[in-house]
C-alpha cells in the first residue's frame, strides 16, 4: 500500500510504500529527507497542500511569536516530533503571518493544536502541553475509532 508524503523542503508529493516510512526516505525531487524529526514551518501558501496531500496525520501547532505559553511549549513540540515522526507529521503555523488560515479554523486562543487527517480536522486542543502530554493526546486519538 502506497502513502503520499509532501516534502517539507520542495513540496513535491512523494509516493512510497507505507512500510518504508521508518527507513529515512528521501524526496524523489530534491533528495532531502522527508522526515527531519523537527516540526515543519507552514505558511499561508504551504498549509493546504500539506494538510490535503499527506496521507499520514498532520499535527499543527497554531502559535504566535508574542505568546508566552507558545514559547514555553515550543521545545516540547520539537521533542514530540522526534518521537511521533514518521507516523505523524508535526508542523507549526505562525498565526500572525497566516491570519487567514487561523481565521478559517476559528483559532481563538493560542497555542492550539489541531490534528488533521485526510484533509479534515479530527481533533483540537487549546493550551500549552509538555512533550508527554502531546504524545499521549495524539496516541489516544489514534486509538479511537
Amino acid at each position: 500500500m502506497s502513502t503520499h508524503i509532501v516534502c517539507p523542503h520542495c513540496r513535491a508529493v512523494n509516493r512510497l510504500p507505507k512500510a518504508r516510512l521508518s527507513e529515512a526516505p528521501k524526496c524523489g525531487a530534491c533528495h532531502h529527507p522527508l522526515f527531519t524529526a523537527h516540526p515543519v514551518a507552514f505558511t499561508h501558501d504551504t498549509f493546504d497542500q500539506h494538510i490535503s496531500r499527506n496521507d499520514i496525520p498532520v499535527l499543527v501547532d497554531f502559535w504566535a511569536p508574542w505568546c508566552g505559553p507558545c514559547k514555553m511549549m515550543a521545545p516540547a513540540f520539537e521533542q514530540a516530533a522526534m518521537e511521533l515522526e514518521p507516523q505523524i507529521r508535526l508542523a507549526k503555523l505562525n498565526t500572525e503571518e497566516a491570519q487567514t488560515v487561523a481565521a478559517r479554523f476559528n483559532i481563538r486562543s493560542i497555542p492550539t493544536l489541531i490534528l488533521f487527517h485526510g484533509g479534515q480536522e479530527k481533533a483540537r486542543q487549546a493550551g500549552a502541553m509538555n512533550k508527554d502530554g502531546i504524545i499521549h493526546w495524539v496516541q489516544t486519538l489514534r486509538q479511537t475509532p
